[in-house]
């Protein structure tokens, strides 16, 4: 068994009501073979790892290509499962900036909602915080309507009034 730094050993449980164990490669033996220096998943520590029969190694992929820089093991789903997107369009005058941001998901209509930043006479003309302020209050009042649909759909699947609300 050869790992790399970043990759991920999996230990299955010799028992069978033990949990699978993981964690991430640190530190390798010579030339990528154990033993290995691993963080455990599960409680944090680090430790030196002698592989046997019953661990594997998920490799990680190195090219980061549209993960938005996460790294993915290797083998696991690289399709999702579904796509949403979001797409901004933001509005500038003199003092303010407007940000609608829309959803498109399965849903057959797109979810809008629409954040603002004001300016104040005294503070320096800064086109582009305008523009960060008035996206972020979009996407939150984005987040706080998603949350605000799906507790009203659980509500009316269990019969109750259910928040999911921070």
């Amino acid at each position: 068994m050869k790992a790399d730094v970043g990759d991920r050993i999996v230990v299955a449980s010799g028992t069978l009501h033990r949990p699978i164990r993981d964690g991430e490669v640190l530190q390798t033996g010579p030339d990528g073979v154990g033993p290995y220096l691993v963080r455990w998943s599960d409680s944090g520590n680090e430790s030196l790892f002698f592989p046997g029969p019953d661990a594997h190694v998920e490799h990680v992929e190195r090219d980061a290509g549209d993960t938005g820089g996460q790294q993915m093991p290797a083998g696991s789903r690289a399709e999702p499962t579904k796509k949403w997107s979001v797409e901004i369009y933001l509005y500038e005058d003199q003092s303010s900036t407007s940000a609608n941001a829309v959803l498109h998901s399965d849903v057959p209509v797109p979810l809008d909602v629409r954040g603002e930043a004001r300016r104040s006479p005294a503070d320096p003309d800064m086109p582009a915080v305008g523009d960060e302020v008035a996206a972020a209050r979009a996407l939150r009042q984005l987040a706080d309507r998603l949350l605000e649909m799906a507790s009203s759909d659980l509500s009316d699947a269990e019969g109750h009034p259910v928040s999911l609300r921070s």
